[in-house]
Formats: C-alpha cells, structure tokens, sequence
C-alpha cells in the first residue's frame, strides 16, 4: 500500500481533538467546573514532566529494538484512540457505547471470518490476552467442573495461573524438540478421561512455536475434549499461513476453525495500544453461564449489549474504534494487515539464515513465526548463560542511536541436547538469545543486527576463553 503524502501523527491527532471539540461544542457552551479547572501552564509543566520521565523506557517503537513483544501502535489507532477516549463510551452496554458496540461488532465479524468461524458465534473484545484466557478457562470449568484443563509446558503462564484464580487443576502436557506439545504425551492424558479442555498454543511468547492443532483437534474429538486455543501472538498470521507458513504450521492454522474458543491479542500484531484482546466462542449455548441482572444498565435496546456476555463490566470503547479505524486501512487480508506480517516472517528467516553461516552465533532452532532464538558457540552451560547476558547488556549501551535490545530466555541442558546442542553441563539452566521481529521493517535491519550482535559474541566468546 503506497500513500501519496506522509503520514503525520501531529495533523492526525489535530484533526480528531477538533473534530471532537466541534462535536461538544454542538450540544452547547457550559463552564467546567472549578474544580477541575487548571490552567494551561501549569498543564503543560506537569506534560513536560512526564515526557522527561518518559525518556525512562526502551525504544519499542524503533526496529534496533528486538527484544520482547512490544511495539509502538500505528498513527490511526492513536488517533482513533484518543478521539474516541475525548467522549469515553463504555462497550458495557449500548446506552453507554452507541457508535463504539457497532464498531465492536464489526471488527469482531472480521476477525471471526479471518479464523474461519461460523457467522453466529459469541464473542467480544477485552483489556488483554490474559483477560480473555481467563475467560475461556471459565466458560471450560463451567462445561466440565469436575476435569482438568491441559497445557503445553510451553504454554503462556497465565493458564496455570487463571487455573489458581479459577479453583481448577491445570496439567502441563510436554513438547516436543521444538516446543510444541507432544501429541503422544497429549493422547495418555486424554486416556485418562480427565481432561475436559486441551489448550493448544499457537505462537509461544518464548519460542514463538505453534502447536499441531489439526492433530490436537483430531485427538480431542476422539477422547470427548473440548479445544481452546490461545493464539494471543500468533492469531493474524492466519492471514498469511497458506502463502508464507511453512505447510505443517499452513495446517494447523487451517484448523482454527474448529476450536471451541479462540483468544487473539489485536495489541500485538493487530497494531493496537495495550490493552486490546478479543475471544471467541463457537457454541451460542455457553451464553447462558453469564446471565446477570443489572436493572440500571439496559434500558434503551433490546439488541444484546456486550455486558451481558462479558466478565468484565466496564471497557473502553475506545479499543474498539481503534480497532475498526486500523482495519479500514489494513483490512484482514494478505494484502492488507498481513503485507507486515510477510516481512516479519522474512526477517526472522533472514536472520536465521545469517545465522547458520556465523562461527560465533548458532540458532537455537528454527523460526516457525517471527520470534528467533539463538546463541553464541561456547562449551559450558555457565560460560553460555554468562556471554548471553553480557550480549544483551552490552548491545544496549552507549548512545541511543547505537543501542540494540534483545533479549533472553532460559534453557536447561535436556532442551539444549534435543537440538544437537551438546555442552558441559556445570549449571542446570543457562540463558540464550531471543529477538521478537514483528516491526515489518525488521526486514532491513537485519544485516546491521546481526553484525553487531555477532561482531560483539565473538569480543566476549575470545575474552571468556
């Protein structure tokens, strides 16, 4: 998509305040109240104030950043954000969100037709990933109260702790060589007849592995399970799995479209500000478990308002213009949302690539997504945790405009060895390298990352020998 002009977030935001203000200024002149009165100096001395603290964060927003899953949101959802927050509607109830609950159900149509799901489904979106796994684990222990849940050992921490906050008894099922559960450890669990819902993973936040859905699925209709999947990182490369997902993981994406709940995280690919998570749910029947009464809340349509199919209560309106606004520019299609994703992919494959020819960086395994987890060539658990660290601490100082920020992830010397990674084992874990590329212009970055990184490993590696 090629634009004629520049994008500029100043006129973007200038537009949406007066916009809103004329808006306002339609329903008549009042004086705000004392109260809240401030003037503008002195707002703008505590502004200033918080964008000089501000400085006390890392550059998410820049491409020499490649260490955890953030990234700033694109300009329109900004904007969209802000203007909408200008009047603050809460998706709660239609009386309360008129425009933003159609805007909801709108984005919410168009990612449930990206995964392939039935017209008539129930869902909504939520203040994050971990909110909407919370309640999809609910709705699971509400269907089947007396099973246990199974995850990958793998799996985002936030299953065993919704577990805990649930009073329901999690099972961490093992994974294979490149992190995904192991179906053969899956089918002896199901055997048991205790499991009442398989979480499957698609995109661990660690290794950004996807687990074999299509065969999960398989399995679980077999033995009676219910499937939820928590796609939280991985959901949008749905858009791109057929053309540029090597064909198993093409495969399992293709099967989305039969879980029973679906969890995405439109703040991580979806170019949204935190928080924004969606779930989906295939059975309308489950509706039933959130019956409640609030007397005060729906009076003016008889239309479903979200509230009464939600756990939480009150949620901005404002994610869900942001949401609608980014998906009439990007819309869910290949070529639309998905064209970033393309480079994200190729960035962490590039790398690899350059990887796999250096005497002082080795992979740790191949990238199914855009995470790459990879380490510098050395002989001992300990030597490896130490030269890691320094890497990434190292990498990160100096002036701004020369830092790079990666990350870490823990490994033990079982998982090392199941990837031909032999090493002394003086030390029961060690951490390796880990860089999250889902800014499309990874793409070119890459060579300059890779040199530094690698030029800086073989200074520590020649050092520590």
């Amino acid at each position: 998509m090629v634009n004629d002009d520049k994008l500029d977030i100043s006129k973007l935001v200038n537009q949406v305040v007066d916009s809103i203000e004329s808006l306002k200024d339609s329903y008549g002149p009042f004086e705000r109240h004392a109260s809240q009165t401030v003037s503008n100096t002195r707002a703008s001395e505590v502004l200033t104030e918080l964008t000089g603290l501000l400085e006390n964060n890392f550059p998410y927003f820049h491409p020499n950043y490649a260490a955890q899953m953030l990234k700033a949101p694109h300009p329109v959802a900004v904007a969209a954000y802000l203007a909408t927050m200008m009047l603050n509607p809460n998706n709660h109830s239609i009386d309360a969100s008129p425009a933003t609950t159609a805007m909801e159900r709108d984005v919410l149509k168009q990612m449930a037709a990206m995964f392939e799901y039935p017209e008539d489904f129930l869902g909504h979106l939520t203040w994050s990933g971990t909110t909407a796994n919370l309640e999809a684990l609910w709705i699971a222990r509400e269907i089947n109260p007396t099973k246990l849940i199974a995850h990958s050992a793998d799996a985002h921490y936030t299953h065993s702790r919704m577990s805990e906050v649930l009073g329901t008894t999690n099972v961490t099922i093992a994974t294979d060589a490149f992190g995904r559960m192991n179906l053969n450890a899956l089918e002896e669990q199901l055997k048991t007849g205790s499991i009442g819902t398989v979480v499957a993973t698609m995109g661990t936040t660690g290794l950004g592995a996807v687990d074999p859905l299509a065969d999960i699925v398989e399995l679980s209709q077999r033995y009676g399970t219910r499937v939820h999947v928590d796609t939280a990182y991985g959901g949008f490369f749905k858009l791109i799995a057929e053309n540029h997902l090597d064909e198993e993981t093409a495969r399992h994406f293709a099967a989305l479209k039969h879980a029973d709940s679906i969890v995405v995280d439109p703040h991580k690919h979806g170019l949204q500000p935190y928080g924004s998570g969606a779930v989906f749910f295939r059975d309308l029947s489950i509706g039933k478990f959130y019956k409640h009464d609030s007397p005060y809340t729906y009076f003016t349509s008889s239309d479903l308002h979200f509230g009464e199919i939600q756990l939480e209560c009150s949620r901005a309106g404002a994610s869900a213009a942001a949401i609608w606004a980014t998906l009439k520019i990007f819309p869910l299609t290949e070529d639309g949302l998905g064209a970033g994703l393309i480079q994200s992919r190729k960035a962490a494959l590039d790398w690899h690539s350059l990887i796999s020819k250096s005497e002082n960086l080795m992979s740790y395994q191949v990238p199914e997504l855009d995470i790459l987890t990879y380490l510098p060539v050395t002989k001992s658990m300990s030597s490896l945790d130490q030269i890691s660290n320094e890497i990434m601490v190292q990498a990160s100082q100096g002036p701004k405009i020369d830092q790079i920020h990666v990350a870490t992830y823990s490994v033990k010397p079982d998982q090392l060895a199941a990837r031909n990674i032999n090493l002394q084992t003086d030390t029961d874990h060690a951490r390796i390298l880990r860089s999250v590329l889902m800014k499309p212009e990874h793409v070119d970055w890459v060579p300059h990352l890779h040199q530094t990184l690698d030029e800086l490993a073989g200074k520590l590696i020649s050092y520590h020998q």
